[in-house]
């Protein structure tokens, strides 16, 4: 059957440009019964160290959504064809309290996990990622998990932005036999950074490391670290070049571009997912026609369509 949200409120029949930005203009509820996916926003930037406005970026991704047509060419399959999805909605941020943020997160995310639902959440800054994390491991256990990052964000320190995968790794969350960050680049503060993440238990794939072996393999590592554990992904925009994704917080030149992104992801096919996010959208910095925000509503429909195949 196909899923369809077929309520005029919301605009079913518009154009991109009418109706109510829900993502993928499903219907914006929080009864999860019968529901597969959970489309989570979490409109914070109170960990940002530089550039903020990634409180603004769930909305925009929303809004830039309602441009993707819904049948993924690439991987055959229309997810909304197979996947019951709502938008969640908002979670209540504090954006001048960080912790009670943290704890707003996991407490609001943790029943929806329970319920069996899957939940891509879009942020937000990265300190978001440690109590998602939080919330998927109670579940779950210690979780295998896929980092895509220009920075490894594991400092020891007072929770921000740069810090999810220490708090994540130091409370126990992470299986540290499957643990791999992809997209590592550019200068850093302390000489010693990447050794801190990989005295974490992480694998560093730098983007010189991916360059020089290609897309393809990138993809082998990936599976080959993980394997069939149940696995958490978790996407920072600045991922990709600025010259495709300028709309964040911290931009690192030299990254991937649109298009090996979204192949790398399309490449996670057969992974035991359980939970997605992607942060680090920052619309006021956005500054090409919302390029960011598109790509970003394009990744997370990538990878509705890989929890669609894994279901179908």
């Amino acid at each position: 059957m196909h899923i369809k949200n077929e309520n005029p409120a919301y605009g079913a029949g518009m154009e991109s440009y009418a109706g109510i930005p829900t993502f993928l203009r499903q219907p914006a509820s929080r009864n999860l019964d019968g529901i597969d996916v959970a489309a989570v926003g979490i409109p914070f930037d109170g960990g940002t160290t530089y550039r903020n406005g990634t409180r603004m970026g769930p909305r925009k991704i929303r809004e830039c959504s309602l441009g993707i047509w819904g049948y993924n060419r690439v991987l055959d399959v229309g997810p909304l064809d197979v996947l019951n999805l709502v938008d969640y909605g908002d979670i209540a941020v504090e954006s001048g309290n960080i912790e009670t943020t943290i704890e707003r997160i996991f407490q609001e995310v943790q029943p929806i996990v329970n319920a069996g639902v899957k939940v891509i959440s879009l942020g937000g800054d990265h300190t978001v990622s440690f109590p998602l994390l939080k919330a998927h491991a109670e579940k779950y256990g210690p979780l295998a998990v896929v980092h895509f990052d220009a920075h490894c964000d594991a400092e020891e320190g007072y929770y921000n932005h740069g810090t999810p995968f220490a708090d994540a790794y130091n409370s126990g969350l992470i299986d540290t036999s499957a643990y791999i960050k992809v997209g590592i680049r550019g200068p850093i503060i302390q000489s010693n950074e990447v050794k801190i993440a990989e005295s974490q238990g992480a694998q560093i794939l730098t983007i010189e490391r991916c360059f020089e072996e290609g897309i393809e393999a990138v993809i082998e590592h990936i599976h080959h670290a993980v394997g069939n554990k149940p696995v958490y992904v978790s996407l920072d925009i600045d991922v990709v070049d600025p010259a495709y994704a300028p709309g964040t917080g911290t931009p690192e030149v030299g990254g991937f571009t649109s298009f090996q992104i979204m192949q790398i992801v399309r490449g996670l096919k057969g992974l035991d997912t359980v939970g997605f996010d992607l942060v680090e959208v920052s619309p006021p910095y956005d500054s090409s026609g919302e390029i960011t925000s598109i790509l970003a509503a394009n990744l997370v429909f990538e990878f509705l369509s890989l929890l669609a195949l894994k279901k179908r």
